[in-house]
């Protein structure tokens, strides 16, 4: 099974998470700095979609300026188009396998799709 995880190497979380997945046989991970390398808002959209999550949800607001602009009550194209430009406003990790998409807080949310 191939899974790509959507990875901040200085979280705990999203560190933890991708441990469960090395650490899981038969699953090849793709890892994609997503501060280095941002989804696009299209992107986003589907992985929200598949996690069964509103961008609204996926939003970060701890150590963000989120909040200060509004970006919860703002519409869906507004807050993807905001992640997009801004990947720190992107809530981690994501993962997506065949079976879905999930954002892994806790990590142990990730087992969901494997």
């Amino acid at each position: 099974m191939k899974a790509t995880i959507w990875h901040n190497p200085k979280c705990g979380t999203s560190r933890n998470t991708l441990a469960i997945l090395e650490e899981t046989p038969g699953v090849e991970v793709s890892v994609v700095e997503y501060l280095k390398t941002p989804p696009s808002a299209e992107k986003l959209a589907q992985l929200y979609r598949d996690a069964g999550i509103t961008p609204q949800q996926g939003l970060r607001l701890k150590g963000t300026d989120a909040e200060e602009r509004g970006l919860p009550r703002a519409s869906d194209a507004e807050v993807l188009a905001a992640m997009a430009a801004e990947p720190i406003l992107i809530e981690r990790p994501l993962v997506e396998t065949d079976k879905g998409a999930r954002l892994c807080r806790p990590k142990e949310r990730v087992v969901e799709i494997l």
